[in-house]
């Protein structure tokens, strides 16, 4: 992949509601996350949805959000995914994505 264009990186937080806990949702997040380069944390939340923070190059970040929005993992049920504090960054904060308890 090489070094990342860092006037193409960005971070944003998610949360993605519905049927997604239970179905290693923040695992499939953790492992598409990693193989596309893109750093952050994914947990499961007390209100039974599922939180995160993305960065990484925008195609990445963009193709996580889809996935995020309308696939997941087999066998949720995505209601709907929102997103926040969506921005440009200079350079990433994390060093891997990690899944958060």
């Amino acid at each position: 992949m090489g070094i990342p264009d860092i006037r193409h990186l960005i971070s944003v937080e998610f949360e993605v509601f519905g049927h997604v806990q239970g179905c290693y949702f923040t695992k499939y997040t953790r492992d598409l996350c990693k193989k596309a380069g893109i750093t952050g944390w994914v947990k499961n939340s007390k209100q039974g949805t599922i939180v995160g923070k993305m960065q990484g190059p925008k195609e990445e970040v963009d193709k996580m959000i889809d996935w995020l929005s309308t696939k997941g993992s087999p066998g949720c049920q995505i209601e709907k995914c929102d997103l926040r504090n969506m921005g440009t960054l200079n350079r990433l904060d994390y060093k891997t994505f990690d899944i958060r308890f």
